[in-house]
């Protein structure tokens, strides 16, 4: 196998997956054709191994896609897999469980433990306050209450401030109704931030009542497209700093499963509008973990596009080179004439 790209020259980086296929972070194949390229990471494009090297590197890529890789996103014709450190680029269909909502389960579940090591963090920095105040005499016992009862949620906050900040959104949008001007929709207020079924199946627009004329639907902040997206993604992962148990992940990802897709949980969620505050917390957490899933499968579907025209283009040119290294039955047959006629 090449070392380098064929076309810009840049090195392969070693993968540690293949043993017949040791270089390259991102590899291609189809099995049903015999075609095996390594995946340039610098300018993309794809180089075709050598006939005689690929068999035994096809057959380890089947097992591997098979037996370990999780599937990321796939079309009628493309499949992108992970394994480990290594991207594989599967021509045909494949049969592999998708996964990627228990990824997500497994973030919250580490937040959890995250925001458990951070409160404890405060309650031992409020104790050592309170020994100190003890031994000098300079705090009374209302204020020892005062230290030990706040000092973990004062932590918490200042953690989760650095992390987000104050507000999920910024900008300058002003109300239909009454001209009042938004600049922020900030974290404080988002359990009054409304949910609402999108023009776009599958998606969430955002609104958040406006302070002056009371006007909601007909006036007040509304987000949309990108913008509800990002907003919505913040304030929910804001809203579920401290993280959430397995057994409420198990929960969650069970309603996705339920409803079929994470655009079908978003619509059966919001329904006809809904604040974020009246939501269950399983279902917001379900709703963390769906719309992650969706801006995801947005980003892999539109690299899956550009794999699968770039893959159009090098398997007409690996069916050229074949042609040109392995006896095709329309060239044998024109052979066996011509050498019949000598």
């Amino acid at each position: 196998m090449y070392s380098r790209c064929l076309v810009c020259s840049t090195p392969f980086e070693p993968n540690e997956q293949l043993e017949h296929l040791p270089l390259g972070r991102r590899v291609a194949f189809d099995p049903g054709r015999g075609r095996l390229w390594a995946v340039c990471s610098s300018c993309k494009r794809w180089s075709l191994a050598p006939i005689e090297e690929r068999w035994e590197a096809l057959e380890e890529l089947e097992k591997l896609t098979r037996d370990q890789a999780r599937l990321l996103s796939q079309t009628d014709n493309i499949a992108l897999l992970r394994a480990g450190d290594l991207q594989i680029v599967r021509v045909g269909r494949a049969n592999l469980a998708e996964e990627a909502w228990w990824r997500y389960g497994k973030e919250l579940t580490s937040r959890r433990a995250q925001y458990k090591r951070i409160s404890f963090a405060g309650t031992v920095a409020a104790g050592a306050v309170v020994a100190g105040g003890w031994a000098t005499g300079g705090m009374t016992l209302l204020g020892m209450w005062f230290v030990m009862g706040n000092a973990p949620d004062t932590f918490t906050n200042l953690a989760r401030w650095f992390r987000f900040g104050g507000a999920a959104w910024r900008g300058q949008q002003a109300c239909v109704a009454c001209g009042h001007v938004f600049r922020s929709l900030d974290y404080r207020d988002r359990a009054g931030v409304g949910l609402l079924p999108a023009t776009e199946p599958g998606q969430i627009d955002l609104a958040f009542r406006c302070p002056r004329c009371g006007k909601y639907r007909d006036g007040g902040l509304h987000l949309t497209g990108q913008e509800a997206e990002a907003a919505l993604r913040r304030t929910l992962a804001y809203h579920h700093f401290a993280g959430a148990s397995e057994r409420r992940v198990v929960s969650a990802t069970r309603l996705i499963q339920e409803a079929g897709s994470p655009q079908d949980l978003a619509r059966i969620v919001v329904r006809d509008g809904r604040r974020l505050g009246d939501l269950q917390r399983t279902g917001a957490v379900a709703l963390e973990i769906a719309a992650n899933e969706a801006a995801e499968q947005h980003l892999l579907e539109l690299e899956l596009a550009e794999l699968e025209a770039r893959w159009r283009r090098e398997e007409e040119l690996a069916a050229i080179v074949d042609g040109e290294l392995t006896p095709l039955p329309l060239l044998e047959s024109i052979r066996l004439k011509v050498t019949r006629r000598d």
